[in-house]
């Protein structure tokens, strides 16, 4: 449950560190980003040599958020922080490495790449 302006940790390796939440995509009026979500984000801090840089404007996929999320069966997963991982034009992820755990529910969003680079998935 994430909301513009928030600030979020990144879980790749394509060298931005930290960004902030700009748009959440998919609709005008839509006010939270929940896991699975389509956002657009700015880097606000990146380490140099890396894919992006400071100031850059792109997409990402929401991976883990504080706030919980239920699921069919009745559970609830939450997570220590919220992270995103970024996208590139085509919707694939700009990292060739995901770090920490990643829900489930971006299955059902059809980021299976990013399942499948992903250590662990809860």
């Amino acid at each position: 449950m994430l909301q513009q302006r928030a600030m979020l940790a990144v879980a790749d390796n394509s060298g931005a560190k930290l960004v902030q939440l700009i748009q959440i995509c998919g609709s005008t009026g839509k006010r939270y980003a929940y896991l699975g979500d389509i956002v657009k984000v700015a880097v606000k801090r990146a380490i140099p040599g890396g894919t992006v840089k400071k100031s850059d404007v792109c997409n990402a996929v929401v991976v883990r958020t504080r706030k919980e999320c239920a699921r069919a069966d009745g559970s609830y997963i939450r997570f220590d922080d919220n992270a995103v991982v970024l996208l590139d034009k085509e919707k694939q992820p700009v990292g060739t490495r995901i770090f920490g755990p990643i829900a489930r529910e971006l299955k059902t969003g059809g980021h299976t790449k990013i399942i499948s680079l992903a250590p662990e998935v809860l």
